[in-house]
């Protein structure tokens, strides 16, 4: 599905798993009309790269979805040694990368949206919304 995620600075226009087009929020949406545009009030950038031990919590799907619920779109592959953490990654599509995520036409569409707290509002994988702030 063709997706653009837009804020007051930036947009991101999502193709399936791949990043189409990085512009101006009223530009993306000319171009691709039949798009589904999602608005955020934030600061869109390319996902966060974690890169210590996963945080503490009851199982793996869980220690993952703390590294969604912080922007993360990529921890460092020396912290997803555990089997039981590299499949609840895998399952979900964190990337195990020893460099940060880069937000460019042709790559994986990984990108998150921050408030001006730091906060993350939303974390996208792939051009799926995995986690979203209420």
């Amino acid at each position: 599905m063709l997706t653009i995620h837009a804020t007051p600075g930036l947009a991101v226009a999502v193709d399936g798993e791949r990043v189409l087009a990085v512009g101006p929020a009223e530009e993306l949406a000319a171009a691709y009309p039949q798009a589904r545009v999602r608005r955020w009030a934030g600061t869109l950038g390319p996902g966060r790269l974690h890169q210590g031990p996963l945080p503490d919590a009851p199982s793996a799907r869980e220690r993952v979805h703390a590294l969604l619920r912080a922007g993360a779109t990529a921890a460092h592959p020396a912290h997803l040694a555990d089997p039981e953490l590299r499949a609840a990654a895998h399952r979900v599509g964190l990337a195990g990368l020893d460099r940060p995520p880069v937000l460019a036409v042709g790559a994986r569409a990984d990108l998150a949206v921050f408030a001006a707290d730091g906060g993350c509002l939303a974390t996208v994988l792939a051009g799926r919304l995995v986690h979203r702030r209420a």
